[in-house]
């Protein structure tokens, strides 16, 4: 089969690597992919999604499947749709999910999902009212994209005010933030949850643990995500139903209302409370690095699955998972998250430890490639991830890969998976 692949980070790496062992007669093409992915196929640089959805027309791309949250917002999906192409992803509606926290919190009090008391506003004053209502911690959203970066978590009711003010005005996010949501703070655990939909049935995968904060116990700012780790011991089958039914069920079922069904990844960012699952977002994509972890812990065949979910027939097909954990750990740059590195070579060494060839990989994300040689590029540059058949065997795993990876400034988490060890 020929699938193209749109993005440029580990998730879209982790999702092609999956591809590419279960069959070597599948051929794949990433736009615009990464300094790595040219190991695993074709890079393509063609921006437009008219220009690309031609492309794929021409050259007989029999799915294609969408990674990052703006090429969905954007419309990619419609696009590709109109010229008659199979591709994996909501539509620009339903997009919007992710694309406006407004229209996404908006959704869930129409749809009686359970979610944090909250309000969305452009006014300042509103916004201030409202959050001297709540005790601290107070959570400050911007309405639009900022790459997972636009929550604040305001210890105070002055921090609050500060952070409303300067999304309000423009200076955080710029026009991101000039909607807000204001909402009390949940004290509970959270989890990653993700549902690939067809419009009608689902798909609900192990649930895993995201490390957002940049330092040692979660210590520092946010990011997109230092490491994660899949399945989370802090799930059972109970959980799992209720989400199935206060959440995706009456999700799937109201955006069919809406004359938006979804088609894509559900990713459903869960805080329980008292063994209670309480909505606090929902993106429309994989997590990253949470993909990472979750794509060679399946069995049964990726590619299939997308397909599958992309045409309305996840009813035909079993999908499962080995009964083995990974732990993903997220090597950035020297400056990330506050701005942009100088390119560093990259230098991997050659695994002689049988253990670390077998059950360790890594995906690459901000790498450029030249003359053979791999850098980092800046951002998050690469997932060590280790496999085992507990979640301490997998961290341990994961961590030697680390050890065998070298660049200029390296930054890393060393307490990855602690919450559940």
């Amino acid at each position: 089969m020929k699938i193209l692949i749109l993005g440029s980070g580990g998730r879209e790496y982790s999702i092609a690597r999956a591809i590419s062992s279960e069959s070597e007669a599948h051929e794949l093409f990433f736009m615009p992919g990464n300094g790595a992915t040219n190991s695993l196929g074709t890079n393509l640089n063609i921006k437009d999604y008219e220009e690309l959805a031609a492309y794929a027309k021409i050259n007989e791309i029999e799915l294609t499947i969408v990674g990052p949250e703006a090429p969905l917002v954007d419309g990619v999906v419609d696009i590709f749709k109109s010229h008659g192409l199979i591709i994996f992803g909501p539509s620009k509606e339903a997009a919007q999910l992710e694309g406006s926290k407004v229209y996404m919190k908006n959704f869930l009090a129409k749809y009686n999902i359970p979610t944090a008391r909250y309000i969305e506003t452009s006014s300042i004053e509103d916004a201030f009212k409202f959050a001297d209502t709540l005790l601290a911690p107070i959570v400050v959203k911007a309405d639009g994209l900022c790459g997972g970066k636009g929550v604040i978590i305001a210890q105070n009711h002055d921090e609050a005010k500060v952070a409303i003010s300067e999304m309000l005005s423009g200076k955080s996010f710029g026009d991101a933030g000039l909607k807000v949501i204001v909402e009390e703070f949940l004290d509970g655990y959270e989890l990653s949850m993700f549902a690939v939909c067809d419009g009608d049935d689902y798909i609900l995968l192990p649930a895993a643990q995201d490390h957002k904060r940049l330092l040692d116990n979660d210590e520092g700012p946010n990011t997109g995500g230092m490491g994660a780790y899949a399945p989370t011991p802090l799930v059972d089958e109970e959980l799992y139903q209720k989400v199935r039914d206060r959440v995706i069920r009456p999700t799937l079922d109201g955006m069919k209302k809406e004359g938006a069904p979804f088609q894509g990844v559900l990713f459903l960012g869960i805080m329980v409370v008292n063994g209670e699952p309480i909505t606090l977002e929902f993106n429309v994509r994989f997590g990253d690095p949470e993909c990472e972890i979750l794509m060679p812990l399946m069995t049964s065949s990726v590619s299939d699955m997308f397909y599958k979910a992309s045409t309305n027939k996840l009813s035909e097909i079993k999908v499962e998972f080995s009964k083995q954990f990974a732990v993903g750990v997220v090597m950035a740059s020297g400056n990330y998250p506050y701005g942009s590195s100088t390119p560093a070579e990259i230098i991997v060494d050659n695994v002689n430890h049988e253990e670390i060839e077998k059950y360790t990989h890594i995906s690459y994300a901000g790498v450029s490639e030249e003359d053979g040689v791999l850098y980092a590029d800046g951002g998050r540059v690469l997932v060590c991830v280790g496999i085992g058949e507990n979640i301490k065997e997998a961290r341990n795993r994961a961590y030697l890969r680390c050890g065998q990876v070298h660049f200029a400034g390296k930054k890393i988490r060393t307490d990855i998976a602690y919450q559940a060890l």
